[in-house]
This record gives C-alpha cells, structure tokens and sequence, in this order.
C-alpha cells in the first residue's frame, strides 16, 4: 500500500516581493513544519542550496515541529508578508482545518502557494515486537483484537496520518491512534515503531529504508 505526500513551497500572505526586481536582498528562512530527518525535511534541505544559489541569498532551512504539524505554518502566518519567511509543507496544509480546532491561522487565505515541489511514496511498515510480517497479519490481528493495535504518524492530519485511517477504513479494522509528543517529529515516531510502542505506521521511504534494511521493524507494503 502506497500513499503520495504532496510537496509545496508557500509564502506568507501578501507576499511582498512587491518591487521584486531585487528581491531577495537578505537571507530567507525556510520553515519545515515535521521535524529533522523526514520528507520534507529532506526535501528542504534539497532545495534550500539551489536557492541559494539563484538568488545570491542564503536559504536556511528552519525545522518547526509541534501542534500535528501547525507550528511550522503558524510562525510563517505571523511573519511579516515580505517573502524573506517561506514554508516547505505537505498536502496537510489544505486539510488541518478539517482536524485541527481553533487554528491560529486560514490555510487558505493566510498564505500564497508559490510552486509544487514533489510527491512522496510512503511504505506501511510493523514493530517486530508485534509479530505482525504482512498486510494479511495485520488485518487479522487487528480484527481478533478490535482497538488494540496502536498506529501513529507526524500528526494529526497528516499524510501519513490520513493514509493509516484510510486503510484502517478500507480493511474494515479499528485500532489506537497514538499521536505524538508535542515536539515529536516523524523521526520520533518511527523510533517509537521500532522500539514497539507503536505497533503499525505509513513511513516515508527514505526514513523508514535504514531500519527496513537492518530488519529493525518489518516492511508490509
């Protein structure tokens, strides 16, 4: 099973590189909103130097984790509208609102989508403490216990969140979800599966691929 996170580069409403023409004359903060070590993150720290490069300015790459993904964005909506504080973030950006109450920003009208990035594969992968090696297993044990499996992910909202709620659905199972800690960044959450306090999750590939090569937790789909 496979989920996609879409990438995008977004600036804070109002986007003033009004008079643009010598834009930037000053270093850009870059803010990722899911913590060191994941597909953002990495995705960040990419293109963070070719931008550097293009516009004669350093690009530096700021991790905001925290809130299921909101204190990334919330920091560039209070910025100032100048294009010197962009954000790096997946498609949560268009569907927190929908999870997440009271946020201190509009998703919609706070911000200016500037360009796509990149899409991102997610794998499905098991603790090995849950003796759980395929997509079958899952579904049975899931369904012999109801609500005893434990799942996580970034936050609530997000992809990967998203992506184990809709194969929870379509399977026909019911399990825990175990959001993060409030500082908590994908890397966290990925060490809680291998240390087994989680039992299931959707990975991003490049962080999950070390500990799926090491046989630290076990690859489902």
């Amino acid at each position: 099973m496979w989920t996609r996170l879409f990438l995008g580069f977004i600036f804070s409403l109002a986007l003033a590189p009004q008079g643009s023409e010598n834009y930037p004359t000053k270093p850009v903060r870059m803010i990722e909103p899911f913590g060191a070590g994941g597909g953002v993150d990495t995705i960040a720290r990419a293109v963070s130097p070719k931008l550097s490069e293009l516009w004669g300015q350093p690009v530096t790459v700021e991790n905001h984790p925290g809130a299921g993904s909101t204190a990334g964005p919330a920091l560039v909506a209070k910025a100032p509208a100048d294009g010197y504080t962009v954000l790096v973030n997946s498609s949560a950006q268009a569907y927190t609102a929908a999870f997440v109450k009271n946020l201190p920003y509009d998703p919609l009208k706070d911000f200016i989508p500037v360009a796509p990035l990149t899409s991102q594969p997610y794998v499905l992968v098991s603790s090995n403490s849950s003796s759980i090696t395929a997509v079958g297993e899952l579904i049975a044990k899931a369904k012999l216990k109801p609500g005893q499996l434990r799942f996580g992910s970034a936050g609530v909202g997000a992809g990967n969140h998203m992506g184990v709620e809709k194969f929870n659905l379509e399977a026909g199972i019911k399990s825990v979800y175990v959001p993060p800690g409030p500082r908590d960044a994908i890397a966290d959450v990925v060490a809680n599966t291998v240390a087994g306090h989680i039992d299931y999750m959707i990975a991003p590939i490049p962080l999950a691929l070390a500990d799926i090569r090491a046989g630290s937790y076990e690859r489902l789909a």
